[in-house]
C-alpha cells in the first residue's frame, strides 16, 4: 500500500512566506494527529559544519518547534557527535558550531541538546527489529529518551550514500560514536603508495590515529585502528586513498536503514525534508559546492522510506545545474551517464540498496502517493 507524501514548492506570492508554507504542509501531512501533550519531542537535524552554508536555516527549525509548543509538547533540537575530526566531535564544540550557525534557544525557541553527551559515549543499545546486519544499534541517549521524534532534513547529495535524506539524518545522525563506527566498519580505505605525495593531510582528518608514514613519507592505514569513516578519502587531493570493499556502500546504506528502524520503532515519528541547496556532499564538510539541481520544494510524511524515494525521484527528474559537479561530469566526453543524478555525481554510491533494505525490514515503503499542497 502506497504511503502519502505531501509536497509544496518554494514559490511564494506577496503576503505568503516559506515558513507559513512549511507549517501548512506539516499540518496537512497529519502532524496535528500526534499526541504531544507534555511529551518531550526531539527534532533531529544537522547543525552544519562551520564554513558550510548549505545547511537548513534556523528559521525552519523554529517553525517546527513552534508547532510542537502549540500542541503542548516540549521540543528540543538534537544531533549526535561526529566520528571524524572537525567542529562537532564533542558536545562543547558541537554546541559552539550550532550557535555559530544560528541554532540557539533565542533563534529557534527551544533548547539544543547533543544527544550522545560530552564525548559521544552516552548511548542506549536498542534492538533492531528484523535486523540482518545489526542486531542492536547504539543510539544517542537523548534521542531514545524522547517521546516523539521529528526528523527535519536537508536533502542533499552524499559522497558515500548518494544522498542524505531522512534515513541518513536518523540512522547515521542518531548513532553514538560507537554506533557510527558500527555502521562504517565494513569498508576500510587503503593507500596506493605510488600516488601518495606524502602531504600528510589525510592524517589530520583521521580521528583514530590510524595513519602513519614510512621512510619515504608514504601513508599507510592500520585497518585495526581505522573506523572506516572515509574522511581521508575525501581529503586526499591525489586520489591515493580508496575503498576497495566493493559492497561497502551497499552495507553502509543497509546499516543506516537498520539504525533508523531502531530510532523509529514503537513511538510516533514524523519526517520533513527540504530539497534545496542540493550540494553534492554532506553538510559535514566545512564547505559546500554548487547545488547539482535547482531548489525543488518541501516534503513531509509519516513514512521515511517513501519520503526519501519521493525526494530522490524529484531530484532525478530535475534539470542538472551546468555549473556543478554533476554538470562537470555530464560534460566530460569520457563520462558514461546513467541517468541517475546521484550516481552520476558520485559513481560509487548505491543509494537504492538502502531504500530497498528499509522496505524489506518493514521501516516503510518505496511506493508513494504525492499530495501537492498549494
Amino acid at each position: 500500500m502506497a504511503s502519502k507524501v505531501y509536497f509544496t514548492d518554494f514559490r511564494c506570492p506577496p503576503g505568503v512566506n516559506q515558513i507559513q508554507k512549511l507549517q501548512k504542509l506539516i499540518m496537512a501531512a497529519g502532524f496535528n494527529t500526534i499526541d504531544m501533550e507534555k511529551k518531550l519531542v526531539a527534532i533531529k537535524m544537522h547543525f552544519g559544519e562551520p564554513g558550510n552554508l548549505a545547511f537548513l536555516r534556523p528559521n525552519y527549525a523554529k517553525a517546527v518547534a513552534d508547532l510542537v509548543w502549540k500542541k503542548g509538547g516540549i521540543p528540543f533540537l538534537t544531533d549526535c557527535n561526529t566520528l571524524y575530526p572537525g567542529s562537532r566531535k564533542n558536545a562543547p564544540e558541537h554546541l559552539a558550531a550550532a550557535f555559530e550557525n544560528g541554532f540557539s534557544p533565542l533563534s529557534t525557541g527551544c533548547q539544543v541538546i547533543i544527544a550522545d553527551g560530552l564525548r559521544g559515549l552516552d548511548e542506549v543499545e536498542v534492538p533492531v527489529v528484523n535486523g540482518e546486519y545489526t542486531k542492536t544499534a547504539r543510539i544517542g541517549r537523548a534521542v531514545m529518551d524522547a517521546d516523539v521524534v521529528i526528523s527535519l532534513t536537508h536533502f542533499k547529495g552524499h559522497e558515500c550514500t548518494g544522498f542524505g535524506g531522512a534515513l541518513k539524518n536518523l540512522g547515521m545522525g542518531c548513532g553514538s560514536r560507537a554506533g557510527k563506527m558500527d555502521q562504517h566498519n565494513n569498508g576500510k580505505p587503503v593507500v596506493s603508495t605510488h600516488l601518495c605525495r606524502g602531504c600528510r593531510l589525510c592524517s589530520k582528518e583521521c580521528g583514530q590515529d590510524a595513519i602513519s608514514y614510512d621512510e619515504r613519507g608514504k601513508a599507510h592505514i592500520d585497518p585495526e585502528k581505522c573506523a572506516g569513516c572515509g574522511r581521508c578519502i575525501g581529503r586526499c587531493n591525489f586520489d591515493a586513498i580508496s575503498n576497495r570493499n566493493a559492497n561497502a556502500n551497499d552495507v553502509l546504506d543497509c546499516k543506516i536503514a537498520e539504525y533508523t528502524q531502531a530510532v523509529c520503532h514503537g513511538r510516533p515519528c514524523f519526517h520533513i525534508s527540504l530539497v534545496m541547496d542540493v550540494s553534492p556532499y554532506c553538510d559535514c564538510h566545512g564547505e559546500n559546492d554548487t547545488p547539482i539541481v535547482p531548489d525543488i520544494g518541501m516534503y513531509a510524511s509519516f513514512d521515511p522510506v517513501a519520503l526519501d524515494q519521493a525526494c530522490a525521484d524529484a531530484v532525478n527528474a530535475a534539470t542538472p545545474n551546468r555549473n556543478s559537479l554533476l554538470g562537470d561530469n555530464l560534460a566530460d566526453p569520457d563520462f558514461a551517464p546513467t541517468g541517475d543524478h546521484f550516481v552520476d555525481t558520485t559513481p560509487a554510491s548505491t543509494w537504492r540498496a538502502g531504500l530497498e533494505h528499509a522496505e524489506k525490514i518493514g521501516l516503510g515503503t518505496c511506493d508513494y502517493e504525492l499530495v501537492t499542497i498549494k
